[in-house]
């Protein structure tokens, strides 16, 4: 039991911690934002993470993959969006000193959004539930567990990767610096969603 629970741990972990569009979203609100800012999205994306494993483990994100269509509308769906938060990343220059120019961090909703929107995220979820069915006897207890790694995993990888991007933040300096570090990170973003039209 140990043994599969420390094995479900370093899953999640690994899968949290890799480069992909909430990684990126995560560094490129610190950046702009922050982290204390931040919070509420990466709230949001590590709670998606989280519900999306508890579903998979009581077989909602089974049935999911059965579906195609709605699959397909759910890429369409996550790759406009995930656009549109790289449109929004490339065209911000850097924050003005003392002001928040209007402009707000992406909210919780948002990150819950980008997870629910994800087929990547559910495939994952979907992997986590089946690889580690031994997990828990009862489903009610094996949701709870993924819930829970998963979520703690994602908190955990994404406060870094915000981290990351609020001590970037320091070093930039120029007009020039944070236009190229946000063109660079909406171009990160939508590599993201090469992986979803892929699978």
């Amino acid at each position: 039991m140990l043994e599969t629970v420390l094995s479900l741990a370093l899953f999640a972990f690994v899968a949290t911690a890799t480069p992909g569009g909430a990684t990126t979203l995560a560094t490129a609100s610190g950046v702009r934002f922050g982290f204390r800012r931040s919070v509420p999205l990466l709230v949001g994306i590590a709670a998606g993470l989280a519900a999306l494993a508890g579903l998979a483990a009581v077989g909602l994100a089974a049935a999911l993959q059965a579906a195609p269509a709605l699959q397909s509308i759910m890429k369409v769906i996550g790759t406009v969006y995930l656009l549109w938060l790289a449109w929004k990343i490339a065209s911000s220059g850097p924050p003005p000193v003392g002001s928040h120019d209007g402009a707000a961090p992406t909210s919780f909703w948002g990150g819950l959004l980008l997870l629910w929107l994800n087929p990547k995220a559910w495939a994952m979820a979907l992997a986590a539930a089946t690889s580690f069915a031994t997990v828990a006897s009862d489903p009610v207890r094996r949701a709870i567990v993924l819930a829970l790694t998963f979520g703690l995993a994602a908190s955990l990888s994404l406060t870094a990767w915000c981290l990351g991007g609020s001590l970037l933040s320091r070093v930039l300096r120029t007009a020039g610096q944070w236009r190229a570090v946000n063109v660079i990170l909406s171009l990160l973003l939508v590599a993201s969603i090469i992986p979803m039209w892929m699978s």
